[in-house]
């Protein structure tokens, strides 16, 4: 083992809280220790590090940068305009999702009176996507650092924070009507969205300059991470958005299914087929609403990962990959509610947290014939034995591995779980314990039901991919369709639907 990797396991290891972890099937509980290779960048290559480099080396030990992925297919950069005929349900957002622009360039191209406006029937103009940069090779940061994963658990966010003393320190924000501090809005949006705070603070600097400055440009109070959207004013908010990218950003190019950042001049940079999916979920988030020449720097050296490596030292040094082994089974899990009912199988594979995760979360909605938002003493359960880490604002997380660390292991999140009754925090379940109740409680929610979602060291775990959503042995499957999908068990097909059906109730 290298010299500097013994003395980042040392400095890694005191700042974990060691104690008796009992893994889940298919789960490996992590920890740090002086026995453990702590995996770096896998194919180093010697060079002379730049001036500016923070000495997180051994004195003398070379400077390592990470070699090309092998490149992978990209989708193919349409040529032509197209167009679009407006369809019950849509908006003008959905229809740059799918055609993979950028909201202000769909904008551009069609001449709307009110953009939030559209009829059926209505024909929207599809651009063909116009470059303005080159693709950048270099590589910016390990997959396990856009992630809220393992090292990720090192961080005392409150700590590094009120150690660099800039804006952020001070900042004071209500969110949902609870007054934070920036280090806790910072913490929040690492663990809703599972981005790395590491990323989440390095973006923040190189946007403002917050984490280390305390005398901020107006312009940039509002709105720290650049995007001048009055919608948008605050940290909670800006980061949220940031995080939503980053997130779209990486699983859409884990499945070959983005190939190309939008800039604010609606031309755009295509991302090279060398890159790794963090890298790419940084160079997609840093051309939105920006311009070229900006991004140019942005994703080079002495852009974002010069102030990363300032704040945190080479990003590659704290790589623990593969976040996901190949042999990774789910453990078995039991559907999230009580024997003996029936509930209805409401959404197939949908985003686990906000737009831009995977889709890793299905919905279940309780039994009765009320609908909409109402309150019901119907149960939800836990899918499996283990650990409660998080119970707050709707939300509440399962840690199978009862190591008490949200960014290790398997762990379940269950959204929209009513606050009388809920399960606190702390609390130890078993299979079948009760949770809490389904309601409309946290984020959006037009009725009430249960949202639950995978993930794996922080990872978004698809329900209809490599590893779908196996419970009580109902299988998810998807259909290409966000929140269409079915659930299978022993030939027996449950079909999604909004609303109760026959097609869609279920029971064990």
């Amino acid at each position: 083992m290298h010299q500097s990797a013994r003395l980042l396991f040392a400095i890694l290891a005191t700042l974990l809280i060691s104690g008796c972890i009992k893994p889940a099937p298919g789960s490996v509980p992590w920890q740090i220790s002086g026995t453990q290779e702590l995996p770096g960048a896998q194919h180093p290559v010697t060079s002379s590090p730049p001036s500016w480099m923070p000495a997180t080396r051994v004195p003398g030990s070379p400077y390592f940068t990470p070699t090309p992925d092998t490149p992978r297919v990209m989708p193919t950069l349409r040529a032509d305009q197209e167009f679009y005929t407006v369809q019950y349900g849509d908006s003008l957002g959905n229809i740059a999702l799918l055609y993979n622009l950028d909201l202000a360039s769909l904008i551009a191209a069609n001449d709307l009176a009110n953009p939030d406006i559209l009829e059926i029937g209505q024909v929207i103009t599809i651009p063909a996507p116009q470059p303005g940069a080159e693709p950048s090779s270099f590589k910016i940061i390990p997959d396990s650092e856009l992630v809220y994963g393992p090292v990720s658990s090192t961080l005392d966010i409150e700590a590094f924070v009120n150690e660099r003393n800039g804006y952020l320190n001070a900042y004071r924000e209500e969110v949902e009507k609870i007054e934070m501090s920036g280090a806790q809005i910072v913490a929040r949006v690492s663990r809703e969205f599972s981005i790395n705070p590491r990323l989440l603070l390095a973006l923040l600097e190189y946007r403002s300059g917050w984490v280390t400055t305390s005398l901020i440009d107006d312009s940039l109070r509002d709105y720290p991470m650049g995007l001048q959207d009055p919608a948008r004013k605050g940290l909670y908010l800006q980061l949220a958005w940031a995080a939503k990218l980053l997130n779209r950003g990486y699983y859409l190019w884990k499945i070959n299914a983005i190939s190309f950042t939008s800039f604010a001049n609606h031309s755009l940079a295509l991302l090279s087929p060398t890159i790794n999916a963090g890298t790419a979920a940084v160079q997609y988030m840093l051309g939105v609403g920006s311009y070229p020449d900006a991004w140019q720097r942005a994703v080079s050296e002495e852009g974002l990962f010069r102030t990363y490596c300032e704040l945190f030292g080479i990003p590659f040094d704290l790589a623990f990959e593969p976040l996901i082994p190949a042999d990774l089974q789910q453990p078995a899990l039991t559907l999230p509610f009580e024997p003996g009912t029936l509930w209805s199988f409401t959404s197939g594979p949908h985003a686990g947290w906000a737009d831009g995760s995977a889709w890793a979360a299905l919905d279940f909605a309780p039994p009765g014939e009320q609908l909409g938002c109402y309150i019901t003493d119907e149960w939800v359960t836990a899918v499996a034995d283990g650990l409660i880490v998080r119970s707050s604002s709707g939300a509440v997380v399962l840690d199978l591995d009862g190591d008490g660390l949200e960014q290790t292991g398997w762990t379940i999140l269950y959204m929209h779980i009513e606050t009388r009754d809920r399960v606190a925090a702390g609390a130890r379940v078993k299979t079948g314990d009760r949770i809490g109740h389904p309601s409309c409680e946290g984020g959006f929610s037009n009725g009430a039901h249960v949202h639950i979602a995978r993930r794996y060291n922080g990872e978004w775990i698809s329900a209809d991919r490599e590893i779908p959503f196996n419970m009580s042995g109902w299988v998810s499957s998807g259909d290409g369709s966000e929140y269409s999908g079915t659930l299978t068990k022993n030939g027996k097909v449950v079909y999604s639907w909004n609303g109760r059906v026959d097609a869609n109730q279920i029971g064990y």
